[in-house]
């Protein structure tokens, strides 16, 4: 997946200033693809150059706001995208590598980021909750686009659940290599 193909699909959503894209993009697809400000401007103007969307003219042709909607030639390119096929996501973690590390080295260093990530993964979880509830909670879903918007906040939730289960296991345990045999 490209940076490409997630601006296509915001802006397929709603047509946009690279401001409010960018802003928007904070508040979704940001939870599971990053990138700066930087990169989406960048990544607009290359779109732009290829066709794929184009700049709807502002009423006050003094204002340098560009609003971005997408083009038939980028609805073709992420059509053609979204059919064809990709491994499932890998887990590329570093905290992984570091705690394999940990374990030749040894000393339980890695303790302070385990309790770090425990609670960024809750704090993620709470903010998950928060949009599922503000969004989802009272909805009958005969509107597929908000299903699979509601199934992909699931799956985010699911998996904070998962992590904070696991780093709920593995502190306390290696805490218990630590402590004094008796």
């Amino acid at each position: 997946m490209s940076l490409a193909h997630v601006l296509l699909t915001s802006l397929l959503e709603k047509p946009s200033t690279g401001i409010e894209l960018a802003r928007r993009f904070d508040r979704s697809m940001g939870f599971f693809w990053s990138s700066t400000h930087q990169q989406i401007y960048r990544e607009l103007n290359s779109m732009q150059q290829k066709g794929w969307i184009s700049t709807i003219e502002e009423d006050d042709s003094n204002s340098r706001k560009k609003t971005y909607r997408v083009e038939l030639l980028g609805r073709t390119e992420l059509a053609d995208w979204m059919v064809k096929q990709s491994p499932p996501g890998q887990l590329r973690e570093d905290l992984m590598v570091r705690l394999r590390a940990e374990a030749q080295l040894g000393g339980n260093t890695m303790l302070p980021e385990l309790e770090r990530h425990l609670q960024i993964h809750q704090d993620t979880l709470k903010l998950y909750q928060s949009m599922y509830a503000k969004d989802f909670a009272d909805h009958a879903y005969h509107d597929r686009t908000l299903f699979i918007h509601k199934m992909i906040l699931q799956l985010g939730i699911d998996s904070e659940k998962s992590w904070i289960d696991w780093l709920e296991t593995i502190i306390p345990a290696l805490k218990a290599f630590d402590s004094p045999k008796q």
